[in-house]
């Protein structure tokens, strides 16, 4: 993806914003700007005199599911949890599609963004409470019907280590196919070099079996600082809902500490401890559950390269430091993989 093309992406014409404005009847748009912070979909922050929105141009999620997924944030706001209910356009609905994209529109959420590692051991805590109380919130809004009911049993892929193998030789390949000297091709050639290393190394620890240990239910699906908002100590807003879905809570909370946590190649093993606390002082999930999950998360990032994918596949480079920094968490944490597992199992 190139610089000009980047550009592109993160601009807004002005047929369609003054049809965007015409739909959500916002009336007089004095100024708007992209907002930076997203990495898949498209913000702005539009100002008027009615206050401020953010508006939003999905790209990575059918329309249709994310009809879906804003439909329960009503619900949710009533059950106490702090999210930001979609603007209604005057057609009725939550998601407006013009000229080929879809769009919504949202109240401006006050508050900031703060890294897990940022957060005070009590807000920690406090965090992984929400956490829970949201899973509880979603769990009701599937009891009503306000979602699909949940199955009792799913299934996940557990990648083999020849697959893993074959898709790093493949992105190696591209790498060299390259052939511009470009640091991150060098970058991508070491790692994956390096993770064929790890893939035969650590082959016989992959997870057994492809049914992940339960319970199940909804879940977020991206719960981590990019999409937490926060003022004066507290959170005012869960932000994305795209990838609202069916998962093993446990999941959902080994995921959360990981990304929330899993800062500059290291873990904080403390933060992540008081979260998985914070977590089962609402839903006390065993631990066996949040050992297997934790597990299932280390594999899955030993046998996956979505970010290469991007670069090499899709020639979208805006994914590149996340590569980078991600490989240098997988080799902390695997050379401390017990240490890693006590901590996502609450007994650090």
């Amino acid at each position: 993806m190139t610089n000009a093309h980047v550009a592109s992406r993160h601009r807004i014409s002005s047929d369609d914003l003054a049809e965007l404005i015409k739909e959500f009847v916002l009336g007089d748009v004095v100024a708007w700007h992209h907002l930076a912070d997203g990495l898949m979909n498209v913000n702005w922050r539009l100002d008027t005199p009615a206050g401020p929105f953010a508006l939003k141009r999905v790209t990575d999620v059918p329309l249709d599911r994310l009809r879906r997924n804003l439909a329960v944030l009503p619900a949710l706001a009533e059950g106490g949890i702090p999210v930001i209910v979609p603007v209604v356009a005057s057609s009725g609905g939550v998601v407006v599609e013009v000229g080929g994209s879809g769009y919504c529109l949202f109240p401006w959420a006050r508050g900031a963004h703060v890294r897990g590692v940022d957060l005070p051991l009590p807000q920690v805590r406090r965090l992984g409470a929400i956490l829970g109380k949201l899973h509880l919130a979603l769990r009701h809004a599937a009891e009503i019907g306000a979602l699909a009911a949940v199955p009792d049993s799913l299934a996940a892929d557990v990648v083999t280590p020849e697959l893993a193998a074959e898709k790093a030789d493949r992105l190696a390949a591209a790498a060299r196919a390259h052939g511009t000297g470009d640091p991150f091709d060098a970058a991508a050639l070491d790692a994956l070099a390096k993770r064929r290393v790890l893939l035969a190394e650590y082959a016989a620890l992959r997870p057994a079996g492809n049914v992940p240990a339960g319970p199940y239910g909804w879940t977020h699906g991206d719960f981590q600082y990019r999409n937490l908002l926060w003022a004066e100590g507290e959170l005012t807003a869960v932000l994305d809902w795209d990838r609202l879905g069916v998962r093993p809570y446990a999941e959902e909370v080994v995921r959360t500490a990981q990304v929330q946590f899993g800062v500059e190649g290291v873990f904080d093993l403390e933060r992540a401890e008081a979260f998985v606390s914070g977590y089962r002082s609402v839903v006390p999930l065993e631990p066996t559950a949040l050992l297997d999950a934790g597990r299932r998360l280390w594999w899955k990032r030993m046998t996956d390269f979505w970010q290469l994918e991007f670069h090499y596949d899709r020639g979208d480079h805006s994914c590149d430091d996340l590569f980078i920094a991600d490989e240098a968490l997988l080799h902390w944490w695997t050379e401390r993989l017990d240490e890693v597992e006590r901590a996502f199992g609450g007994a650090f």
